[in-house]
């Protein structure tokens, strides 16, 4: 049943060759003489129109198939006269595996991506989604090669986890107490699975240092959880997080690193998938190919927060969230600082520490802490990072001042008692590169299955 997907025929020269075809009818036409059927296998963008003669036995098995059926086509790949596309087939053989109901929810005419996302079981097969999901698989593929080329182990952190990594407390809980009982006291968790509360993980970053403090550069990537109840275009409660920790390494090498991988990942799309890419920038306008170009190769200007804070505040502009040492930067403000103050990417340093994680490094000022967020045009922040608490004291203080329970983390505060030593790194929501990459104007469209307040289809 070995076929010859359309990427490969549209790629290489096929031409006077006869190859077998398996896909699904984005269309067909067809009169006493010949038909037309247009066929899409999700390999690429581009269709592959099949031509089937009125005298081909298979002609008489046309009746049946509507929009949405599968079938397999063997017959002979020829130049094509038609515009628009460098091959066409002449079918001398038809096998339906599939056919349609008349009902098929993705007929020959534009669909909105609201309706879209109440049929997910359906919507890769429409040109955009089929073309979010391959730049996604690419971005993905970008990604380990990044890593990988700078001998960078992948780990795989625990998806459920005794630990808060932000203190954020918007996590899911993980439990097999009866929740019919009564819980009026509170939740005897010794008689839990685990003996204790237990979460869907929020970040793989503190088991990363563990893993790091031992192989030197190690990566995350894989799924993360927060019970946010928010319905916006920017929020999915399951979501993919990239995150490199490095050992031996300061806030600089965080944003070098940072830096590099960006531009590698953001090429590694924009090399391999021009069609869909275009696709994105005619259809959807938020997608720019000539922006991620910039981005690939533009150096990142690097600002420290005090700084940025100082340009916002000399600029003279109004904006609807005051500008002010202390508060943490805005939307706004950092588009601000990309779009009209530097018009290319930013790296924006050595935050104030009352509006940062307890694990990140304080500076000598006593006053900020060595974190970093890259900052792209048209969106603001992509990355966020920091050179880690590698000093036993000054990490106990902090977790004292955000009232973090010290006691559960003491397995955390051990990799500073033995052999401790400075490291950094960052993390990546996949969802939001991915997003920016392609232009969807909602972050629901770029994961194949969203999870959101109220919504879980499958």
């Amino acid at each position: 049943m070995q076929a010859t997907l359309i990427k490969e025929i549209l790629t290489t020269n096929c031409s006077d060759q006869t190859k077998t075809v398996m896909g699904w009818v984005r269309s067909k036409r067809e009169s006493k003489k010949f038909a037309f059927l247009v066929i899409n296998d999700g390999s690429c963008q581009a269709n592959l129109q099949c031509i089937i003669d009125g005298d081909n036995e298979s002609f008489s098995k046309l009746g049946g198939i509507l929009t949405g059926a599968s079938v397999k086509l063997t017959g002979k790949i020829v130049d094509s006269p038609a515009k628009g596309q460098a091959y066409e087939m002449q079918v001398q053989e038809l096998e339906v595996f599939g056919l349609s109901a008349a009902d098929y929810p993705l007929q020959k005419k534009g669909h909105t991506l609201e309706f879209l996302r109440d049929i997910s079981q359906f919507r890769s097969r429409t040109n955009t989604f089929g073309a979010v999901f391959r730049v996604r698989n690419a971005a993905a593929m970008g990604v380990h090669e990044f890593f990988q080329k700078k001998h960078f182990n992948w780990v795989h952190t625990p998806i459920i986890t005794g630990s808060d990594c932000e203190g954020a407390g918007e996590l899911f809980q993980v439990t097999t107490l009866n929740l019919k009982d009564d819980h009026s006291k509170g939740p005897d968790y010794s008689k839990d699975f685990f003996g204790k509360p237990c979460y869907l993980t929020v970040s793989g970053q503190l088991q990363a240092e563990a893993l790091a403090l031992s192989h030197n550069r190690v990566y995350t990537f894989g799924p993360t959880f927060r019970a946010e109840n928010s319905n916006t275009s920017r929020h999915l409660a399951e979501f993919w997080m990239v995150e490199p920790e490095v050992a031996f390494a300061d806030i600089h090498d965080d944003m070098q690193l940072a830096e590099e991988f960006l531009k590698y990942v953001i090429g590694y799309v924009v090399d391999r998938h021009p069609d869909e890419l275009a696709f994105f920038e005619k259809h959807y306008k938020e997608m720019s190919v000539e922006l991620l170009q910039s981005i690939v190769k533009s150096d990142f200007t690097r600002i420290t927060y005090t700084d940025a804070v100082d340009t916002l505040i000399k600029s003279g502009h109004k904006f609807e969230f005051p500008v002010e040492w202390g508060a943490d930067l805005q939307s706004e403000h950092e588009k601000y600082l990309t779009d009209v103050v530097f018009k290319g990417p930013v790296i924006v340093y050595n935050y104030p520490k009352t509006i940062k994680p307890f694990y990140m490094r304080v500076n000598d000022d006593g006053k900020t802490v060595a974190a970093m967020d890259v900052l792209v045009p048209r969106i603001g922040e992509i990355i966020g990072g920091s050179q880690r608490e590698e000093r036993l004291d000054i990490l106990e203080a902090r977790m004292t001042e955000g009232g973090l329970d010290g006691h559960d983390l003491e397995w955390y505060k051990d990799l500073r008692r033995y052999g401790s030593v400075p490291h950094a790194g960052f993390g990546l929501g996949f969802e939001r590169l991915v997003q920016y990459i392609t232009g969807m104007g909602n972050i629901r469209d770029v994961i194949a299955f969203p999870r959101t307040p109220g919504k879980i289809q499958f």
